[in-house]
């Protein structure tokens, strides 16, 4: 039903999930960020009420595990979720009930962590992981998307995957990059093809949001 990497860039501080499925929609239930707190990746039958709590536990200065403790212990129907977390110091932490479905697995590695569910092969997190960790000097959103198309060519889900997301937050309240496919018989190429749009326009998005008086043109007809 879904994979995703939950990750943390060393270097720069971001926060991102990367998350894909056979259900539509699947990053606006599953990918929670935060800045300068982490990362929650909810999934299997998802409760999407565990990704605010996570976040809001790591705020509150609880580290991924005892944040993971506590919404287990906290929610009814934990034996039917799945939950990835990172923390702000690359720390992780894991959860899969005893009702996730089919072939599952969760890989942590080195600031980053991979989980899923009715998988074709549990080798598909290895995977995923490998690959983050391999491309160490990418943005961290190129990171998350090689991940899971590694994951893809490792077997990914036992069915097609129809949608999938990736979502970074940095220094600010809001995400720097959240983009999603709801719907699609070749999801995660098309978010290549929108990543690689949206990727040289990000950086003015960013200013135009903290300081729009310095934007380039907005290259829209009626733009001056």
């Amino acid at each position: 039903m879904t994979f995703s990497l939950t990750g943390r860039c060393e270097r720069t501080g971001m926060f991102g999930v990367a998350v894909t499925s056979s259900s539509p929609a699947v990053a606006a239930r599953c990918a929670w960020v935060r800045g300068h707190v982490g990362a929650v990746s909810t999934q299997n039958i998802t409760d999407p009420g565990l990704g605010i709590m996570g976040l809001n536990l790591m705020q509150q200065g609880f580290g991924a595990k005892k944040a993971m403790e506590m919404i287990v212990g906290a929610r009814a129907f934990s034996e039917y979720r799945q939950i990835a977390i990172i923390d702000a110091l690359g720390h992780t932490a894991h959860h899969s009930g005893a009702n996730t479905l089919g072939t599952n697995n969760v890989v942590e590695g080195n600031n980053c962590i991979a989980a899923g569910n009715l998988l074709s092969t549990p080798k598909v997190p290895e995977a995923m992981v490998a690959d983050f960790e391999a491309n160490g000097d990418e943005h961290l959103a190129e990171r998350l998307l090689r991940g899971v198309e590694a994951g893809l060519d490792a077997g990914g889900e036992e069915g097609d995957v129809k949608s999938v997301g990736v979502k970074v937050c940095h220094q600010h309240d809001w995400p720097i990059c959240e983009l999603r496919v709801d719907w699609h018989d070749e999801p995660i190429a098309e978010l290549r093809r929108v990543w690689d749009v949206y990727r040289p326009q990000m950086p003015d998005y960013i200013m135009r949001a903290l300081d729009p008086r310095d934007t380039p043109s907005y290259g829209v007809p009626g733009d001056p």
